[in-house]
């Protein structure tokens, strides 16, 4: 007996806008093909009880995806379509299974260079996240290639952070303003999600020998001022081989991923016989696929870049906290530097997709249009850019004399002929 010839399945995503548009032009019955454009129809998405709503408190999960060419996709899951299918036909809506969409509108794993899922609570946000991806691809056409460089990464972390991978452990180096090689402090701070559970921990090392050499003059001294507990004055031998063997036994644990805001110095001092630290396969190049093990470097000033949209200038640690909404203290402590740069990791990580996360924080600040050229860069407020500045000044203009201020805020007028 001759085998029926095998036919491999493909899975994948397919496109939003070709699953609410197309798809249904496949149906020949009219009534099969109302069914259908009901089920995938912004509102009956945005319904809690529409049976694709696995999860009733975020609501509906679709994906994005980013193409080669940088631009953006929202997709259903193969998984997704199978279900809507098997769904319609087994409450009658259909006689037979439905006909699956054209493989032209399949976008499989090795189409994308990331994907991650996200969540739309009602109808309103479905529709949203559509206009928001067609006006985002359209100021993405022409951009710079660097910018795009740090948009992948910055998604393939977002999806690492995501698949709850390995060890994220944040480092900072101070050293003596009038020697750079000669280092006075180190501060870290890790975290691992392990399922439901997060570890949390961290700590700041002072180098005993070094104890005297003190800033001040260039770059504030905040050695005392550690944040987040105790300091420990160790001497050159422990300090080596704390930091090393913390390295060590992560290492051991699956991925890596060493993080810091603006990578080269810090990267120096653990290649230094300070440290000496186990890093000889390191790895800047983030894989698409989540690691299983090896050291990789995360640099918070290239993600944040990405999501700022501009790659011309690298943020302070301090104006970056600022933008992200990050509470900081005594920074150049080598501790509290540590720490907040691993907060602005995680804040970043665990947010939405890039473009919808960059919307979220700063609502309609985003530069350009298809009309003026290709740009995310955000504009930032005057208010966000610069914390000495007045929120008088953003709210009224400059203000002439303080008993304006009090009778603008209060609902009140100053007429023309009353004494000021």
């Amino acid at each position: 007996m001759k085998a029926d010839k095998f036919t491999p399945v493909l899975t994948g995503y397919y496109r939003f806008s070709d699953i609410l548009f197309e798809w249904h032009k496949e149906i020949s019955d009219p009534a099969e093909r109302s069914a259908l454009k009901a089920f995938v129809s912004s509102n009956s998405l945005g319904d809690p009880g529409n049976p694709l709503r696995t999860d009733k408190e975020k609501g509906i999960k679709l994906f994005i995806g980013t193409l080669p060419s940088g631009l953006l996709r929202l997709m259903f899951s193969s998984g997704q379509i199978e279900y809507i299918r098997y769904w319609l036909h087994a409450m009658g809506f259909t006689k037979e299974l439905l006909p699956l969409p054209t493989s032209d509108y399949l976008l499989t794993n090795s189409t994308l260079r990331n994907c991650s899922e996200t969540y739309y609570k009602d109808a309103a946000e479905v529709k949203k996240a559509l206009r928001e991806v067609d006006k985002n691809n359209r100021r993405l056409r022409g951009t710079d290639s660097g910018l795009m460089s740090f948009r992948q990464i910055f998604e393939k972390v977002r999806k690492y952070w995501g698949d709850k991978a390995g060890t994220w452990l944040a480092i900072d180096f101070e050293a003596w303003e009038m020697e750079h090689s000669l280092l006075t402090e180190c501060g870290w701070s890790y975290l691992q999600l392990q399922g439901d559970k997060t570890i949390e921990k961290y700590g700041h090392y002072i180098v005993k020998e070094n104890i005297t050499y003190t800033n001040g003059r260039y770059v504030p001294n905040q050695r005392n001022n550690y944040n987040f507990g105790q300091s420990e004055v160790l001497n050159k031998a422990t300090f080596k081989k704390e930091i090393s063997g913390m390295i060590t036994e992560f290492q051991k644990l699956g991925p890596l991923f060493l993080v810091f805001h603006d990578c080269n110095q810090d990267v120096m001092y653990l290649k230094s016989s300070y440290i000496n630290a186990p890093i000889e396969g390191i790895k800047y190049f983030l894989p698409d696929n989540t690691p299983d093990n090896g050291t990789f470097v995360i640099d918070t000033s290239d993600l944040f870049s990405a999501l700022e949209g501009d790659v011309s200038e690298k943020r302070s640690l301090k104006k970056m906290c600022d933008l992200l909404r990050i509470p900081t203290e005594y920074m150049h402590n080598a501790g509290n530097d540590a720490h907040y740069t691993l907060l602005a990791l995680k804040s970043m990580a665990s947010g939405n997709q890039l473009d919808i996360q960059r919307e979220e924080r700063w609502p309609n600040q985003t530069e350009g249009s298809a009309e003026t050229g290709s740009t995310v860069k955000v504009k930032h407020n005057a208010w966000d850019e610069d914390s000495d500045y007045s929120d008088m000044e953003g709210a009224f203009g400059r203000p002439v004399d303080g008993r304006m201020i009090d009778q603008q805020l209060s609902g009140l007028t100053v007429s023309d002929d009353e004494d000021m």
